[in-house]
């Protein structure tokens, strides 16, 4: 049975994308401390702007946002060929695994570092103290870690929900309208649950900082979902072109089924 089982095509594919999801889901818990200049990325100087009253906004955005765009196309994937209950389960597994991450990092950081040579290795390279540094990186604070958390469950809650209501209307056809606007919808939700929760709650930001500084967010967020659309074509294909067309349009079938039960 369990060789049966390895050799199953749409359960090898399964595990692949869960496999992947986690995965980006954890390094970009991880890299999301970091902060750089949408702006400079491509090589033009940041113009500072005013939205809703708040002055000085750039398009500086965490490096967590350059992977959870890949994130909402794997949701939708998934979410075509095994159904919600597999981007629920999926989604669980993920927020238990970066928990356990956070958990590991917390404890790496309480270890007693190695004075005589470890905390300073690194001086001739910028770094003073590498204890500083390796808790700066990985020790983000408790509000921006729940904040996260529970805007990348919600929007994913809500990313499955949309999907399969524009789904019912219009079918196996308009797959980008329902990519696409899963993810328009659900990127929204997350733009904002993150600010409120790590910022609001945490750091005691007004509301009117926390929509503007939410809007810049959504609009990078917003574009990506438009450009990454032809990327669910490419990849329905691939795996039509793996597990056969017969095979994929009786998996779309039992999504299909799964939802409405």
């Amino acid at each position: 049975m369990i060789h049966t089982i390895l050799k199953d095509k749409p359960t090898k594919l399964f595990v692949a994308l869960t496999a992947f999801f986690v995965a980006n889901a954890l390094i970009a818990e991880c890299i999301g401390g970091k902060l750089f200049s949408l702006e400079r990325l491509f090589g033009l100087a940041p113009h500072p702007f005013t939205l809703l009253g708040e002055s000085g906004l750039t398009f500086t955005l965490t490096c967590g946002v350059l992977l959870w765009p890949l994130e909402f196309v794997m949701t939708d994937i998934v979410n075509e060929y095994y159904g919600p209950r597999a981007v629920k389960r999926i989604s669980y597994i993920a927020i238990g695994l970066i928990c356990y991450a956070f958990l590991m990092f917390y404890l790496a950081i309480q270890v007693p570092a190695e004075t005589s040579f470890w905390v300073g290795s690194q001086k001739d390279s910028g770094i003073p103290d590498m204890q500083a540094a390796f808790s700066g990186i990985f020790g983000q604070g408790m509000w921006i870690i729940a904040g996260s958390l529970v805007a990348f469950l919600v929007s994913q809650l809500v990313d499955v929900w949309v999907f399969h209501k524009i789904k019912k209307v219009t079918g196996e056809k308009k797959v980008w309208l329902r990519s696409t606007g899963s993810t328009i919808i659900s990127q929204l939700v997350d733009s904002f649950i993150v600010l409120f929760i790590a910022f609001k709650i945490g750091k005691g930001w007004s509301y009117q900082r926390v929509i503007a500084i939410g809007l810049v967010n959504y609009a990078y967020k917003f574009t990506m979902a438009v450009v990454l659309t032809p990327l669910i074509y490419l990849m329905e294909k691939m795996i039509e072109k793996y597990v056969g067309k017969e095979a994929t349009e009786q998996m779309k079938k039992a999504a299909m089924a799964h939802e409405s039960e």
